[in-house]
């Protein structure tokens, strides 16, 4: 079940980071070298339909309070058979901002998952150059 669920993760990545990476940031916080990324699951409850899980998500706020102001939104993505998956830029002095959300309005609709992150492009990129130019 590791396994899967890893190897599910980096299918997931492998789509969602090239879509987050091209965009060009949205706010102050998204460039502030002191955030960083987190990729929240949002395991839908499946005993519910989606209607039930739409109005509990309305009853407990979690459109007005989810992300909270200063967190940016990278991505956010419906996986069929999981859920959605959401990346944030997370100035670190938010991070429980997110948490309290999150367990005030999504949890019930949603059991949650986080998976925090640094953003490793360009020193991939710097790599990648560098061993390609490498003689054997």
């Amino acid at each position: 079940m590791i396994l899967l669920r890893t190897v599910m993760l980096l299918c997931m990545l492998s789509f969602a980071l090239p879509a987050a990476q091209a965009q060009a940031p949205t706010s102050a916080a998204s460039s502030d070298e002191n955030s960083i990324l987190l990729t929240v699951f949002l395991h839908h409850d499946q005993s519910k339909n989606l209607s039930e899980i739409n109005q509990e998500l309305k009853k407990n706020g979690f459109y007005d309070q989810f992300p909270p102001q200063g967190v940016t939104v990278e991505s956010w993505y419906v996986v069929m058979g999981i859920g959605q998956i959401v990346t944030l830029r997370v100035p670190a002095g938010k991070l429980r901002e997110v948490n309290v959300a999150l367990e005030n309005t999504a949890w019930g609709p949603y059991r949650t998952e986080f998976f925090p992150a640094y953003d490793y492009k360009a020193l991939a990129e710097e790599q990648r150059a560098k061993m390609r130019n490498k003689q054997p």
